[in-house]
């Protein structure tokens, strides 16, 4: 009974895996049946996708065929002969109108190769950037908008927005907040919002609206993409910070074998911190700032690099530029003195020379920079402060100021630096401060990096400030598209 028992078990156990075995066949038969379905569901959905890309393809064609034609049977010259009273009179067409209209034609065709539908949707990022800092003395000792001691600071948080409006020109904007020192409160502003040129002839390239002028080498960056944490004093001192400015540049590539770059531009006003010119009720040609700058680049070995520049700024009518001015010293003959800014220059130099090896440049570089800067600007001077009594005389200031920083890059992630700054008061050359910066910037990738910079500050006696020593950590992220992102700079 027991074997009978056991050989039905078994039989049953035999069936039972037979039957699920089939089972399992045919559900695998059933999705097999299902890839297949959507494998040809796709393949059909690509052959008419293709097709209608072909389609498309042809017709353009076919139009542009037509456009050429067209040209080709435009007279090149006036028709000679009697000229039949019931017909139109022939125009005549110079080799330059035939030229210019050809070119007219092939711009037609490139701009018919945008054929995605996103080609001209904008490219949106966001850049955000929190300073955490540590200063030994308070703001009023040192003279800054952020107080001593503990600090943290979301310095800014940037909207980029970039497109290309046609196949002539594209345009891009930069709304910043940042946050007030006081209170804390971001403020939104448009930083940048310019429209720029993409089809010029002769090497030319035309941009206008609110942008940050080339001027120099790093006044033009925006302050996440410095290679360390603070702007160098003599661009707060001389420029203002950022070189923003409202008005129109123009850039000429020389036709040159060697690069050589020619950018001149003008503006209703000139940099990013400092307050703008005073137009008064009625502004002339000369209330505007006037800017330059030609820059050049060499290849000294496969390896070295060579970057240099000068730049020129002059704004001949100031007007007043910040209002009236308290001599910054503590003299006592000097101690009620008054001047009034009525005419700025600026003048530049910078190089920038980089050892790039060819077989290792993703891990490994170092680059150092330096930029001389002078201020010559003239000043209302008023020895007892009080205006119009008849004291009161003209004079030029002539001030000095330069950065240099070497920054080697020995990883993919890690890099480390030294930063020296000089600054000469604009209003008062014996004014003088020097920093000295070490830093190490680790990117964590090239959408999220941390820096961490100390920074050691000395002012003279005639200042009145206090030296300190502060320590940042920047932390700097972006998100989206991001036409400039981290550079080496």
């Amino acid at each position: 009974m027991n074997l009978k028992y056991l050989i039905g078990w078994s039989s049953a156990l035999c069936l039972s895996a037979i039957i699920a075995q089939a089972q399992e066949t045919n559900e695998v038969d059933k999705l097999d049946q299902r890839l297949k379905q959507i494998q040809e569901s796709f393949e059909k959905q690509q052959r008419e996708m293709r097709e209608n890309f072909e389609r498309l393809i042809r017709e353009q064609q076919a139009q542009i065929e037509s456009l050429k034609k067209q040209v080709a049977n435009i007279p090149t010259n006036a028709v000679a002969g009697p000229v039949p009273t019931n017909a139109a009179p022939a125009v005549a067409v110079t080799p330059e109108q035939f030229n210019e209209l050809n070119n007219k034609v092939d711009q037609v065709v490139e701009g018919s190769k945008q054929i995605r539908p996103g080609a001209f949707n904008p490219a949106i990022g966001l850049v955000g950037e929190t300073v955490f800092s540590y200063r030994s003395k308070g703001s009023d000792q040192i003279g800054t908008d952020r107080p001593g001691g503990f600090d943290a600071f979301q310095r800014s948080v940037e909207l980029n927005v970039a497109a290309a409006v046609d196949p002539f020109a594209k345009a891009y904007a930069v709304i910043n907040a940042s946050a007030d020192a006081a209170t804390g409160e971001a403020t939104l502003g448009v930083e940048e919002a310019a429209l720029q040129t993409t089809s010029l002839p002769w090497n030319l390239e035309l941009k206008a609206g609110r942008f940050f002028a080339e001027f120099g080498k790093l006044s033009y960056i925006h302050d996440h993409e410095l290679p360390f944490v603070n702007r160098p004093l003599a661009l707060n001192q001389y420029i203002g910070g950022e070189s923003r400015t409202d008005g129109a540049q123009l850039n000429w590539l020389l036709p040159t074998p060697h690069y050589i770059s020619l950018t001149t531009g003008f503006g209703a006003g000139f940099g990013g911190d400092s307050p703008l010119n005073n137009p008064g009720a009625y502004r002339a040609l000369s209330g505007f700032n006037y800017y330059g700058r030609l820059s050049t680049y060499f290849d000294l070995t496969p390896n070295v690099q060579l970057e240099t520049g000068i730049s020129g700024l002059i704004n001949p009518s100031t007007q007043d530029r910040g209002g009236v001015l308290v001599q910054p010293n503590d003299i006592p003959d000097l101690s009620t003195l008054t001047l009034t800014e009525k005419e700025r220059r600026v003048a530049g130099f910078d190089v920038k020379l980089s050892y790039v090896p060819l077989r290792n440049n993703q891990f490994q570089r170092l680059d150092w920079g330096t930029e001389v800067l002078y201020s010559d600007s003239r000043y209302l001077f008023d020895p007892d402060g009080i205006a119009s009594n008849g004291d009161e005389y003209d004079a030029s200031v002539g001030s000095l100021g330069l950065y240099s920083y070497v920054t080697y890059k020995w990883h993919r992630q890690w890099s480390a630096g030294f930063l020296f700054d000089y600054v000469q008061n604009a209003q008062n050359r014996s004014d003088e401060t020097f920093a000295y910066s070490p830093y190490i910037t680790w990117a964590l990738s090239h959408w999220n990096q941390i820096r961490l910079q100390y920074t050691h500050t000395d002012h003279n006696a005639v200042s009145g400030l206090r030296s300190d020593d502060a320590i940042y950590l920047q932390w700097a992220w972006i998100i989206g598209a991001h036409s400039h992102g981290w550079q080496a700079r």
